[in-house]
């Protein structure tokens, strides 16, 4: 009996953080724009040039969140798999009920590597990417380390037959989780989470346009607010070819 009190005693000491943690949880629920441009460009047959630019925007529109330029050198190991390494520079504003106290940047480096595959009517795209990250948060004098790991999970669906064509449209959805690690990770190893489901319409193989919802998941460093971010997505995907064309003598 007294060993039975003393587990239920150790038990409800070691619940005890925990539900005090659960309760001083802080919630900030926020309506965010993200207006995007992606494009990977064929430098060769193997070689690729990967550009982006992200505007992010509180209030949907009308008050500034993050903007983010990115750029990667792409290797295709096949027609399946992808790595790729590349730069982002990510400059956030004050938003939200727990607001930063200034605007900040943050410079990051990251190599990612992305397997397709095609299961019945089903486009798939598994995205791993490792990140290193230089944030020099409000009110610092220096830049913080951070490094953080991310998966992504993606499904086309077509909307108009069994495959995607061009001009047909597609339903498009994904879910990505962010993991922090190493040092400087203050109380949450958890980063955020983005769950999205969007509407595209296919132009050619090389452009399409999507406009869909993101629910964003985000705890914050303190340990105490968690975002809920209910974001319209706008993205445009418009890729070149800048590999030589060969001609042949007529």
């Amino acid at each position: 009996m007294k060993k039975l009190l003393l587990l239920c005693l150790l038990a409800l000491g070691l619940s005890l953080p925990e539900a005090v943690a659960q309760n001083n949880r802080r919630h900030d629920t926020n309506y965010n724009g993200w207006f995007m441009y992606f494009g990977t460009h064929k430098l060769s047959d193997r070689w690729g040039l990967h550009t982006e630019f992200q505007l992010r925007r509180y209030k949907v529109l009308t008050e500034p969140q993050q903007f983010m330029p990115r750029v990667a050198l792409v290797y295709n190991l096949s027609d399946r798999a992808s790595v790729a390494g590349g730069y982002a520079y990510v400059h956030t504003y004050p938003y939200g009920d727990n607001p930063a106290a200034d605007d900040f940047p943050e410079h990051r480096i990251y190599q990612q590597l992305q397997l397709k595959d095609q299961q019945g009517i089903f486009g798939l795209v598994h995205r791993f990417r490792l990140e290193q990250r230089w944030v020099k948060f409000a009110g610092a004098d220096q830049y913080t380390y951070l490094n953080r790991v991310r998966y992504q999970f993606r499904a086309n669906i077509p909307l108009q037959g069994t495959t995607l064509d061009d001009k047909e449209f597609y339903l498009g959805l994904y879910d990505e989780v962010f993991v922090n690690f190493g040092p400087n990770v203050t109380n949450n190893i958890f980063d955020q989470n983005r769950a999205y489901a969007a509407v595209g319409y296919r132009f050619h193989p090389d452009a399409s346009l999507e406009v869909g919802y993101l629910h964003q998941h985000v705890a914050q460093r303190n340990g105490v607010w968690f975002e809920n971010n209910h974001t319209l997505q706008v993205g445009l995907t418009y890729n070149l070819d800048f590999r030589k064309k060969t001609t042949t003598a007529q």
